[in-house]
């Protein structure tokens, strides 16, 4: 018997059930939004757009929009997390068909390489335009948005270690999280020519190379 501060049962259950709904619905509204912002960087080319070109192509009200978002930044933050997100996805699925933790690395490690590096034919302003700017202005989303790639490059390097293939005063996880600084870096610096690289573009080899002499046991 339900005591008399207590929701009776069934009213628990709708509220639930409310809750339930309310949640995928939102949801829903919220990828549209995304779906209609990404499909706008793409034939631009850029992220100079407006909320108000958003919400059009969406198909939703502008206070919808803000029920969902703060405003741009929030938007184009979420746009760029969830592209890092799939990232470390594809990253992961590469790697899963190695044995060798050091292998398994490598795959990683050259994969991140070529997919941070800028292409003009593939136009991600996302990488190019909003990441540098981010990582100024709002360090600590920067660091959030990274989150599952450093949570992968730090289990491969936990399995390297266990394997007993990192230096023995290696520490994974900052090993992780330098190695993939040093790679985001490297390939965002390659797109700029100068004297020396114009003609011989760094490859993704020769960053494993320069990487792995700094965590792999000699």
């Amino acid at each position: 018997m339900n005591s008399p501060s207590e929701e009776p049962a069934w009213k628990q259950r709708a509220v639930e059930r409310s809750i339930r709904t309310a949640k995928v619905r939102a949801g829903q509204r919220v990828q549209r939004f995304l779906d209609a912002a990404q499909a706008i960087i793409t034939e631009k080319g850029s992220t100079d757009f407006t909320v108000q070109e958003v919400v059009d192509r969406s198909r939703q009200s502008l206070r919808s929009f803000y029920l969902q978002f703060d405003g741009k930044h929030e938007l184009l933050l979420a746009l760029f997390e969830d592209a890092l997100s799939r990232a470390a996805d594809q990253i992961r699925a590469a790697t899963s068909a190695q044995s060798d933790p050091l292998d398994r690395l490598k795959v990683a490690v050259t994969l991140l390489f070529e997919l941070s590096r800028p292409d003009p034919t593939a136009r991600r302003p996302l990488f190019t335009d909003f990441a540098p700017q981010l990582l100024i202005s709002h360090p600590n989303e920067v660091k959030v948005a990274h989150a599952p790639l450093v949570a992968l490059f730090a289990e491969l390097m936990d399995e390297a270690s266990a394997a007993g293939e990192l230096r023995e005063d290696a520490n994974p996880r900052r090993m992780a999280a330098m190695t993939m600084q040093t790679i985001m870096f490297i390939a965002q610096s390659s797109g700029v020519e100068d004297d020396e690289n114009v003609h011989t573009p760094i490859s993704g080899d020769e960053v494993w190379t320069f990487c792995s002499q700094g965590f792999a046991r000699k």
